[in-house]
């Protein structure tokens, strides 16, 4: 792990797991206090929308990262994160919130392929992918693992909307490691030097 673009990585997949992870609890906790009669359904609802919209980007972000590069891509996956967060603030109709859960799904598509293809662009040809995919998993486990226990004493002392505006800071910190931390891993001269997608 002398490979600090490989840290970087984790770092900001690690704020960004710490950041997504307790959106959707919060939501399923606004639902049963604004209808409680519903909200399970509505929470159902939310977790088959995202999965409907992560299938079909998942199949086409490895394609998409084969010819515009890893980083635009997975820079688009990030951005969904602070923008689910902020629109979250703007309404508690369970069907605004159903809608902008499609970006969970977005968001959970690319990261599911291409944090996979980063790690493998990384380490090529070094025996390590194994390792650093395990490392990269553990790290974003804790992130996440943190964040529902955190985030709760957050809504407790300042409410909802600060909350999801908290998070949404965070997932921006986390687009902005990638960003600015993390170097575009597929090579392109006429063809892409990466690992292929599929």
């Amino acid at each position: 792990f002398k490979d600090r673009t490989l840290l970087f990585f984790v770092a900001s997949m690690t704020v960004f797991h710490f950041a997504n992870a307790a959106m959707l609890p919060l939501v399923g906790q606004m639902l049963s206090k604004t209808k409680p009669d519903s909200a399970p359904f509505y929470m159902s609802a939310c977790i088959v929308v995202a999965q409907l919209v992560m299938i079909p980007v998942a199949l086409l972000a490895g394609k998409w990262s084969e010819t515009m590069g890893r980083k635009p891509v997975f820079l688009m996956g990030l951005a969904a994160l602070p923008l689910r967060g902020f629109l979250y603030t703007l309404s508690d109709n369970p069907n605004v919130l159903l809608a902008v859960q499609a970006l969970d799904g977005f968001g959970a598509g690319v990261f599911g392929v291409l944090s996979i293809l980063v790690v493998a662009d990384l380490t090529k040809g070094s025996g390590r992918y194994n390792l650093a995919l395990g490392a990269v998993a553990t790290a974003t486990g804790i992130g996440a693992s943190l964040s529902n226990g955190i985030t709760g004493f957050i809504v407790d002392a300042f409410g909802y909307d600060a909350t999801f505006l908290f998070l949404a800071g965070l997932g921006l910190a986390g687009l902005a490691l990638y960003w600015f931390l993390v170097p575009e891993t597929c090579k392109f001269e006429k063809e892409p030097v990466c690992e292929p997608a599929a």
